[in-house]
């Protein structure tokens, strides 16, 4: 499935995103430096009922969110990972393994790790305005 989207669109996108996603607990977001990975995880987190501040989680690697269930998101960003030891010490593995949701930017740091039932979401730049989102259903 694929999806062209504006910022305006963005809530649409996610929205279309979580129908697609359903039966899915970890979704691993694949695009270039700039894409929107991490802006289009925090319309999902919005659209998710995260109630919690929602921040890119670059530096601190995971961030845990409530939504307004009680229910625990994790988002993830793999980009300064060295390896799948490094995820492990980090907690990644015990995240994704957890039966939470996990967003997920950069997953091809450690493709390895991931539950086998992962989706699969790229996000390319399609110009100033525009992203395509695609979904390896």
């Amino acid at each position: 499935m694929e999806v062209n989207f504006t910022l305006e669109e963005i809530k649409q996108a996610t929205e279309k995103l979580i129908v697609a996603a359903a039966g899915h607990k970890v979704l691993a977001f694949h695009g270039e430096m700039g894409a929107g990975k991490t802006t289009f995880i925090h319309a999902l987190c919005e659209v998710m009922g995260v109630t919690d501040t929602i921040s890119s989680p670059t530096f601190s690697i995971i961030n845990q969110y409530k939504t307004a269930h009680g229910e625990t998101v994790y988002h993830m960003d793999l980009y300064r990972i060295k390896d799948e030891a490094e995820a492990i010490n980090a907690g990644v593995e015990d995240c994704l393994y957890s039966g939470n949701t996990c967003l997920v930017e950069w997953p091809e740091k450690i493709p390895g790790i991931f539950p086998d039932d992962t989706l699969h979401i790229s996000i390319t730049y399609v110009d100033d305005n525009t992203r395509k989102l695609k979904i390896n259903l």
